[in-house]
């Protein structure tokens, strides 16, 4: 009986250390773009060939936004991951050791305020995303440039950059409003190693509730304190659960 209680102790300890590397899944969240449903790459960019629901033909290039706080699995926030459209890059985040079961999938588009901190993000500052000490500091949400035919249909620049709200009317006192935002996709069950597209649809950045007049609203729009609460009001419809696989 002695020889055998070690035995059975090691089997029991082989045969639980198997069954949880076993449901040790991998979950990768893949961040795509579309246009109303059209699928859009970096290949599309410098081509007019979208339409805005106010009517103007734009055409983009540069895209990349900022999301933090991914809450797939308890204790796994204050992360952020900037994704580069342009560049084909950071759209890929991988999830390591999640177990089956339902999950709240959220994020932030941006940072909290709390975690807005100027300086404070060595890959943000050396990929110049930050914002002047003289608009509130911290760092951008998105930058989203390209051009638009205006009303005598020439090209016109856009910069469509969103940060947090800044009233300056008192240079020496500025008024900061947090305009970030929670996206909740709802609670997904992961059975196995999974891949979970998070769907962006560029057209909802000029619609719903706000329609986007390109030849009012093009550039200079960081310190306008309350496009950035319209960009921001915007922003609550552009992201989708995509496909699950398997």
């Amino acid at each position: 009986m002695k020889k055998l209680v070690p035995f059975l102790l090691a089997t029991l300890f082989l045969f639980f250390s198997c069954s949880k590397n076993e449901e040790n899944l991998t979950v990768t969240l893949n961040f795509t773009q579309n246009w109303n449903g059209v699928p859009l790459t970096n290949q599309d960019f410098n081509t007019f060939k979208f339409t805005t629901a106010n009517g103007e033909n734009i055409s983009i290039e540069r895209l990349r936004y900022l999301i933090s706080n991914i809450s797939l699995v308890e204790e796994s926030e204050n992360n952020h991951f900037l994704i580069d459209v342009g560049e084909n890059s950071g759209n890929l985040i991988t999830i390591s050791d999640v177990y089956p079961g339902n999950y709240k999938l959220k994020f932030t588009f941006g940072l909290t305020d709390l975690e807005n901190t100027d300086g404070s993000y060595p890959d943000l500052n050396s990929a110049n995303f930050n914002v002047p000490g003289m608009l509130g500091g911290g760092y951008h949400y998105m930058q989203f440039d390209g051009k638009y035919k205006d009303t005598n249909n020439l090209d016109a620049n856009f910069n469509y950059h969103v940060i947090r709200a800044v009233d300056r009317t008192e240079p020496m006192n500025l008024k900061l409003e947090d305009t970030s935002f929670t996206v909740d996709l709802g609670s997904i069950e992961i059975k196995n190693n999974a891949s979970i597209e998070i769907t962006m649809n560029i057209a909802e950045w000029f619609t719903n509730p706000n329609t986007w007049d390109l030849n009012t609203l093009n550039t200079v729009l960081m310190p306008n304190f309350e496009a950035q609460k319209q960009m921001s009001a915007n922003g609550k419809t552009v992201f989708r659960l995509g496909e699950i696989n398997p």
